[in-house]
């Protein structure tokens, strides 16, 4: 969600939920009562959109749960102990499991809206069950993903999501508000909204 530095890409919903498990195995957020979401590409991976996951993005509601997944991966590389990073406005850990870069981070930007994957309420309100390993993982919805690759303009991710809503469904009314509040580019819009109206 915020550093760079990338391990080996995750390219299959095996790796990822192997990855995810040993995670999950260590801090049990279910038992600890840690309060998360999936975020990023690899949400979209655990919803069967096929993209490659450079890092695991672990999103949390408050400091102490990025001290808790902290404290529940203390066996693993920390690559960077948690810490308020003030240009970001994240509370922020970074750890090396099994190969690939797990991030656990808050995002305190200010959002009066529900429609940001990662700020305010958008990814406590827009969220998915996925299943990995023994646990139910809490993964933010794909319409707000896609919007977060239409602002950053990353077609080779969009394209693939709009692929898989295509076919599986999507909430097109929060597609729409989210582009919109989101500022993105009218005849972009008009186009996302074409291509995912196609059977």
């Amino acid at each position: 969600m915020s550093r760079q530095g990338r391990a080996g890409a995750l390219r299959s919903q095996v790796e990822l939920r192997s990855v995810l498990s040993l995670v999950l195995d260590q801090v049990d957020p279910g038992t600890s009562g840690l309060a998360y979401r999936l975020v990023g590409t690899g949400a979209a991976l655990a919803q069967g959109v096929p993209l490659p996951v450079g890092d695991v993005d672990i999103l949390v509601r408050r400091r102490e749960d990025v001290d808790g997944f902290a404290a529940g991966l203390s066996g693993f590389p920390c690559l960077d102990a948690p810490a308020w990073l003030p240009d970001a406005r994240q509370y922020f850990a970074r750890f090396r499991v099994d190969g690939t870069e797990v991030e656990i981070s808050t995002v305190e930007h200010p959002a009066d809206t529900d429609t940001f994957e990662c700020a305010g309420s958008g990814p406590w309100t827009h969220w998915v069950h996925a299943g990995i390993g023994r646990h139910v993982v809490p993964v933010v919805g794909l319409e707000l993903r896609l919007v977060s690759e239409l602002v950053r303009n990353r077609p080779d991710r969009i394209g693939p999501l709009i692929a898989h809503m295509r076919v599986h469904g999507a909430d097109l009314p929060l597609v729409r508000r989210a582009m919109s509040e989101r500022k993105v580019e009218p005849k972009m819009t008009a186009r996302v909204l074409e291509q995912l109206r196609k059977q």
